[in-house]
Parts: structure tokens; C-alpha cells; sequence
């Protein structure tokens, strides 16, 4: 017996509550609203300025013609798939559909400025331009946002909490967890600056970009002129040279960019794994959930771990569209027609994986005790500070150590030293009394450096932020 349909994507089914506000834009429904939208302002346009003695449209016949966009629904996308079923053409289809509403208003005359010297791509371009704009803008952009914001909250949160540094996983000179997240805030908001200032190009003219339907309908028209003001009109950014398609060079430069937001929030999650692995972090147990089917001890990282899976994902699309999308051959190919359908897929598991990684950090709590602990068992880490001193004081002439890295080295490479080795060595020392002092009254949690006032550089959203 067979199943009834069913998604064959996670993200149309398992994970569609988390990712579903894409599909508003990112949908083939979403892309034909758009594309209805398209057609229909170039109409309007078209006999606003009266173009071949066309007559302009009342407000009541605009606003109809807007409405089959703006409550475009169920009934639209059934009427498109039998159109399309007809045509075996998505365009096509769109521009039957608003020939269609014309006709409903007594407009059969105005009809032949349905998708006048356009080509296909001429309204796809202009629809992709505007669905990716309002995904990125509306959805993707906002769940980055909150993710940001919880971090910042958290760094500011830990700012004072001092934590045993790891670098190649050895312990290290101790920071701060909040200076630590701050770094994260610091690369993200980086990103967000980058693609907030992303400009949406569009091209509208005709068949292979030269305008040459348009001047044969009407020479005397500054067409490029009347190309870059209905593009612009849209709230897009007109692309002058093109071949039948515009180019999606700023599609391959907005995607590595997400890829790139993708891959620190990639590093974030790995981070967050091994504090919690450290127990730095404690997850802080959910009512009725299971972290294991046999061990009901654990708490499983699963958010984490269930992010970095689908941002790989993601970024592993977002790279091949940002490949593929930048060549077509001659002066056109369809391999961007069926590669563009995907963009929803991409940036689907990229929100995912901020709805995981936002819902971890929501179920963390900071181990200060441990930290302590972790810190009170590393004093050796102090052999940097120790040495960086006697060098100061061998400038200053106070000292005639001769090899002050060796001398640290030989106390503390491979060993565990508590902090009366370290006050009796530095007790031992041939420097000035101030620089003695300062160096016992130092602890592996006080030697963190300016590590809590470097987070004053995130402690503030930047202005626009919440835009």
C-alpha cells in the first residue's frame, strides 16, 4: 500500500513551522504573485504615459488590477496551473492570467500592453530581485537579528566571568565568556553590515538586452530611460548591460555572504558544543523532553548539533548557486531557471539552523563554579605574564635575568604548579619590588586582561539595527 503524498523535503514537513515564512516569497506561488506584480505595473506604467495612444486607467481600474496581486491566493495558483498546463510556459501563464483580469474590467483594448517588449526573463529577473529582497530583509535577516541580540545580551551578561582559554585546546591566558561571545557578535554584525548594503540589480530590456523590440514599436522613446525608471520604481537597482538575462552577479555576491554568516554561525554552534562538553555551559533540562532513548541522564546538544548540520547544508547550496548563476552561455541558457527555484532551499535550512541555535542559547546556563575551578588548576598559565614582566624590567635595567623565556619555560612546560610554586619562584626573581608585587598578587581568573571593556564595542546594537 502506498503512502498519500507526502513532502520530500524536511523543510516541507519535520521543520516547516520554523521555516514557513519563506514560502510567502521563496515559493513558486511567492515567485508568480511576484511575477503577476511585475506584469502589472509595466502595464500601468505603460499607459500612465500614455504610450502608443493608450488611455490611462481610473484609480478603481488600477486598484482591481493590483488586487489580483496583492490577494493573490489559492484560486490564482489554480488558474496559473491550468494556464501553465496549456502553455507549457510559467510566463506565459502569468501573462494569460492578467489578460484575463483585464478583460473581467472591460480592458480588452489595453490588453496588447500585457508584457509589451518584454521577454520571460525581463519578469523573472525583476520578481527574483524582489522575492530574494523581501526574504532577507523580512525573514532571514530578523531571525539573524535575534540570534545577535541574545549573544549580546549574554556577553554583556559574562563580561566579568573570567574562563580558562584554550588555544589548540591546551589551556591558554584566561578571558572572559562574554568577551568570547562578543567576538561572535563583533564578526556577525560585520556580515549583517554587508548584506544589509546589498543592491537588488534588475534589468528590463527585451530579448537580449539591446531594446531593440522597443525601439521598433516607438524610436522616438528614450528607452533606456523609461527602462531604469520603471526598475527603480520597484525599489531596484537597474543593471544597464546585460544579455537576456541579468547577470546575478549580485545574487553570487549576496549568497557567499549568507554562506559566510552561515560558516561563523558554524563556528559559534562548534564553540558552544565544547563549552558545554567542558561543562563551562549547563543545559538546562526541558519539561518532558528525552535526551537519550537509554541513557536518561543526558542532555544531548542536539540544537547545536542539528545547526551546524543545516548550515552545511545550506551554505553547500548557497555556494553552488553563487557557481552556477554566474555563467550563462551566449546571450542565454536556462540552467539559472531550475537553479533559482532552489534559493528558498538554501536560505531555508540557514533559517533552521538560527531557530536551533536561538532556541540552544535560550536553554544555557553559565557554570561559574566550574570555571573557577578550571582556572584554580592552570596556574602555570601565569608563566606568559611572569616572563612579559621580567623583559619589561631587563629594558628598565632593574633585572640581569639573561633568558626570561627559558627561565618559564623550564618552571612550568608540561607541568602542573600551584600558586605557592609560582609565588616562591616569583619570590626567587631578580626584578624591582613593584614588579614582584604584582606579579603575587596575580591569580589565573584576575589575569584576563582588558577582556570585560572589550565587550563595550558590542554592548550597544548599532544604529538601524532593528530595521
Amino acid at each position: 500500500m502506498s503512502l498519500p503524498p507526502q513532502p520530500l523535503s524536511p523543510l516541507d514537513g519535520r521543520y516547516r513551522p520554523a521555516v514557513s515564512a519563506l514560502g510567502e516569497f521563496l515559493s513558486e506561488a511567492g515567485l508568480n504573485r511576484a511575477r503577476v506584480t511585475v506584469e502589472i505595473e509595466w502595464l500601468i506604467y505603460l499607459t500612465e504615459h500614455e504610450f502608443a495612444g493608450s488611455a490611462r486607467l481610473t484609480p478603481a481600474q488600477i486598484e482591481s488590477l493590483l488586487s489580483l496581486a496583492t490577494s493573490f491566493g489559492q484560486p490564482e495558483i489554480d488558474q496559473l496551473a491550468a494556464l501553465e498546463a496549456t502553455t507549457r510556459h510559467d510566463v506565459k501563464a502569468v501573462e494569460y492570467l492578467v489578460r484575463d483580469r483585464l478583460e473581467q474590467l472591460g480592458l480588452t483594448s489595453t490588453a496588447e500592453l500585457t508584457h509589451f517588449a518584454a521577454t520571460s526573463e525581463d519578469i523573472n529577473n525583476l520578481s527574483y530581485a524582489l522575492t530574494i529582497r523581501d526574504a532577507v530583509t523580512g525573514v532571514w535577516m530578523p531571525a539573524l537579528r535575534l540570534v545577535i541580540e541574545e549573544l549580546r545580551r549574554q556577553a554583556v551578561l559574562y563580561r566579568d566571568d573570567p574562563m580558562l582559554a584554550r588555544t589548540h585546546g591546551q589551556p591558554a591566558t584566561p578571558t572572559t565568556m562574554g568577551k568570547e561571545l562578543a567576538v561572535f557578535v563583533y564578526r556577525l554584525e560585520r556580515i549583517v553590515t554587508q548584506i544589509s548594503a546589498t543592491s537588488y540589480l534588475a534589468k528590463f530590456s527585451g530579448a537580449t538586452g539591446t531594446f531593440a523590440a522597443h525601439l521598433a514599436a516607438d524610436d522616438s522613446l528614450d528607452w533606456p530611460h523609461v527602462s531604469e525608471e520603471f526598475v527603480t520604481s520597484l525599489g531596484l537597482t537597474w543593471n544597464p548591460l546585460t544579455t537576456q538575462i541579468e547577470s546575478h552577479d549580485w545574487q553570487a555576491e549576496l549568497y557567499a555572504q549568507i554562506a559566510h554568516a552561515n560558516r561563523v554561525l558554524h563556528n559559534l554552534c562548534t564553540d558552544i558544543w565544547t563549552y558545554i562538553s567542558l561543562g563551562y555551559f549547563t543545559q538546562i533540562p526541558v519539561a518532558g523532553a528525552t535526551g537519550s532513548s537509554t541513557m536518561p541522564h543526558k542532555i544531548n546538544p542536539i540544537r547545536f548539533e542539528n545547526a551546524e548540520a543545516n548550515l552545511e547544508l545550506s551554505s553547500a547550496l548557497l555556494d553552488s548557486l553563487a557557481q552556477t548563476l554566474v555563467t550563462s552561455r551566449l546571450q542565454r541558457d536556462l540552467t539559472d531557471s531550475s537553479t533559482q527555484r532552489n534559493i528558498g532551499v538554501a536560505l531555508g535550512h540557514s533559517l533552521l539552523a538560527l531557530d536551533n541555535i536561538r532556541g540552544g542559547l535560550d536553554q544555557i546556563s553559565l557554570n561559574r563554579a566550574l570555571l573557577a575551578a578550571d582556572l584554580d588548576d592552570n596556574w602555570e598559565i601565569l608563566g606568559e605574564a611572569i616572563q612579559t614582566v621580567v623583559r619589561a624590567e631587563i629594558t628598565a635595567g632593574r633585572s640581569s635575568i639573561s633568558d626570561p623565556y627559558a627561565l618559564l619555560k623550564e618552571l612550568t612546560r608540561g607541568k602542573k604548579i600551584g600558586q605557592a610554586d609560582l609565588i616562591a619562584f616569583v619570590e626567587g626573581l631578580d626584578i624591582g619590588a613593584a614588579a614582584k608585587a604584582r606579579l603575587v598578587a596575580l591569580t589565573p581568573a584576575t589575569y584576563t586582561g582588558l577582556a570585560s571593556t572589550l565587550v563595550d564595542y558590542i554592548a550597544t546594537p548599532p544604529a538601524g539595527s532593528a530595521d
